[in-house]
């Protein structure tokens, strides 16, 4: 790998890690659009996903005590049945018109949420199935799992600990789904080791970094900073299917 890519894919790699280490979402934001413009998708996509199940499993392991195992039942059920669904709905109604659609949506209530300005919801344990259903819908589809259950949690107000807990254990599933998926097509190769193993400290320092920074953060900052992270992907998703 040429010297510049590598410097420029490990500083791109550190400060997705720290994000997610921070918040446990928006690493694959942040660094596949990035390091896909000097590498290909058939290299990084697999390599940011065995880097997802790492920090995942290192989050999962200093938040283990907030798991609640009954909700990430429930969370994981939904979205296994409704994964299915989406690729259907994609298959169905263009990827551009449900792109613009999520993405306004996510803006719409992201924004509403940044003002204090949340919905009441007196069933929230009952809630996390439609949840859970809607996240496997939106990932199946356009690969956007993470809004609907950062828009619950971020609305029904639970601690940062709880936020984490939930979210990572829920990816963390998801994450061994995907990886035997591409081990079972070949995607996991050499070239995608050998990426891996170039760019893995710059990752580990990144992770450690952001889970030491949540701990800094209050409860009120790191709701601010997950909707802005939210509002970002709309925006992302909005300008996707405006202009690509």
């Amino acid at each position: 790998m040429d010297t510049t890519i590598l410097i420029l894919s490990m500083i791109i790699i550190f400060v997705s890690g720290l994000i997610q280490g921070t918040t446990s979402f928006g690493f694959c934001l942040v660094a596949l659009p990035l390091i896909s413009l000097f590498l290909p998708l058939k290299l990084i996509v697999p390599v940011l996903a065995l880097f997802s199940l790492i920090m995942n499993t290192i989050i999962l392991y200093d938040v283990r005590k907030s798991v609640k195992f009954k909700t990430i039942s429930t969370l994981i059920l939904g979205g296994i049945v409704a994964t299915p669904l989406g690729t259907k709905l994609l298959m169905v109604i263009d990827d551009k018109v449900l792109r613009l659609i999520v993405g306004i949506t996510i803006v719409l209530l992201a924004g509403l949420m940044y003002f204090n300005i949340s919905f009441k919801i007196k069933k929230t344990n009952v809630a996390y199935i439609p949840v859970g259903f809607a996240s496997g819908l939106l990932g199946g589809s356009l690969s956007l799992s993470g809004p609907p259950i950062v828009l619950f949690l971020t609305n029904i107000g639970v601690s940062k600990e709880t936020f984490k807990a939930t979210l990572t254990a829920y990816f963390w599933v998801l994450n061994i789904i995907t990886i035997i998926t591409y081990f079972f097509n070949s995607l996991i190769n050499a070239s995608v080791i050998k990426t891996a193993t170039y760019l893995l400290p710059a990752m580990l320092v990144g992770v450690f970094t952001g889970i030491y920074l949540c701990k800094k953060i209050n409860e009120s900052v790191f709701k601010k900073l997950t909707l802005v992270l939210l509002l970002v992907m709309g925006l992302i998703a909005i300008t996707t299917a405006l202009f690509a």
